[in-house]
């Protein structure tokens, strides 16, 4: 078996190889400037770059972490996690996206957690998830579960207002630059949303999360994708 998954590996790289142009690397061979640097949650159902349409190198700077969590603690204090921090203090990356997805393992675990006392068994996966855990407690506590009867639903509000609440960290810390601009998306696998699998739905635009006002704001054919399970 390992054989066999190692020569699957080798055989992707091959074709990998055989498909780029004589020039794919040329533009970044010296240094990056990516445009963008999109906080995703691991997990191998959201494809980072694809997402995007970043067909090139250089287009999308793409930490992640389960959960798209922005900050990490030092010294009892939440900073920006550095993975995130790296582009925008080094490579001039002036948009942040947030990038959570429908059915998350890691807002259900955290959610499992406080509403049920269910933790996980592996301590360093436990520590990720106690993350959210302030999140979701946060998220009940402002009552986004009431007459929800699907804990599915609830997790996907809760995939939702986590992205609202990493936006809104990153917005007031004092490591971001004030002419950084942060979206929140939601990138919908299981049409929680609308009826496009795959589609980023966009749920926080610099901080404004109404979604009439988002809409507002963007072209007509984009508004679409300005869509909330949070707001009415």
């Amino acid at each position: 078996m390992p054989t066999e998954s190692l020569t699957d590996l080798l055989d992707r790289n091959a074709r990998h190889t055989e498909s780029l142009p004589s020039d794919y690397f040329d533009d970044v061979l010296d240094a990056q400037r990516p445009p963008l640097v999109s906080l995703c949650c691991s997990d191998s159902r959201v494809p980072q770059t694809e997402m995007w349409d970043a067909e090139r190198p250089g287009y999308v700077f793409t930490p992640s972490n389960i959960g798209n969590v922005a900050w990490e603690e030092r010294d009892g204090e939440r900073v920006v996690d550095g993975n995130l921090l790296y582009p925008i203090a080094h490579t001039e990356t002036g948009t942040v996206a947030v990038v959570g997805h429908t059915g998350c393992g890691a807002v259900t675990a955290a959610y499992r957690a406080v509403a049920e006392g269910v933790e996980v068994e592996q301590p360093s996966i436990r520590d990720r998830v106690d993350r959210l855990v302030p999140v979701v407690e946060d998220a009940l506590d402002a009552g986004i579960d009431e007459g929800v009867s699907d804990d599915g639903e609830v997790v996907n509000r809760i995939v939702e207002y986590n992205v609202d609440a990493q936006v809104e960290f990153l917005l007031g810390s004092d490591e971001i630059p004030d002419d950084e601009t942060v979206y929140g998306f939601v990138y919908d696998l299981h049409r929680a949303y609308g009826d496009v699998r795959g589609r980023t739905y966009l749920v926080n635009m610099d901080g404004e999360t109404d979604v009439d006002e988002i809409r507002a704001r963007l072209p007509e054919r984009h508004e679409c994708f300005a869509r909330s399970l949070l707001d009415g």
